[in-house]
């Protein structure tokens, strides 16, 4: 299993990727993600910022996520814990339905934390739907604390969660079990 970072010629799956958790989630009731978001257009300008990488098994892409240090502009109104530098922002976390519940979303949240340990940001932020309880959860049960409400234009009526993990409160000791090598 690897992490590294993604390429052009992985688009496709990239997107199909994200549309299938999209199509999983709207069955649940979870209207987070659409048809419309994220685009291939998104993921593109993602791979050309060089910020998206691929969690792979085998040569197959099961996963991936979002690592920038470009703050989106609706988060410049949260009253975040750290100052405003120096912080790295995750997006677009995403494991196809046929893999999840096997623990990959951890070893991907597992490579950012260590991530911006090993790249001294002052903290990890990140949003989550306030419909999806799932999520909420996966972040709060490690020790991400919930900020403040945002909504994001054209997406749902209802908000978004913020959350924050200074790095010093980052247990780096547990990325040592990460059973995966990235590609930095």
């Amino acid at each position: 299993m690897i992490i590294r970072k993604a390429l052009k010629t992985d688009l496709n799956t990239l997107y199909s990727i994200t549309n299938s958790c999209a199509q999983h989630l709207m069955k649940l009731g979870i209207f987070q993600w659409s048809e419309n978001y994220p685009s291939k257009e998104i993921l593109l300008n993602d791979i050309e910022l060089k910020q998206i990488w691929k969690l792979e098994d085998e040569n197959t892409i099961i996963g991936l996520i979002v690592l920038t240090e470009i703050e989106d502009s609706t988060y410049q109104q949260v009253k975040w814990l750290t100052k405003n530098q120096e912080n790295l922002y995750i997006h677009r976390l995403a494991v196809h339905p046929n893999f999840q519940g096997k623990g990959y979303a951890q070893k991907l949240m597992d490579f950012a934390e260590r991530f911006a340990f090993e790249n001294n940001y002052n903290s990890i932020r990140l949003d989550t739907f306030s419909q999806n309880k799932r999520n909420q959860l996966f972040y709060e049960k490690r020790n991400y604390i919930k900020l403040e409400n945002i909504y994001f234009p054209n997406q749902s009526e209802f908000p978004f969660y913020c959350y924050e993990m200074p790095i010093n409160n980052i247990d780096v000791s547990r990325n040592d079990q990460l059973g995966i090598t990235s590609d930095q």
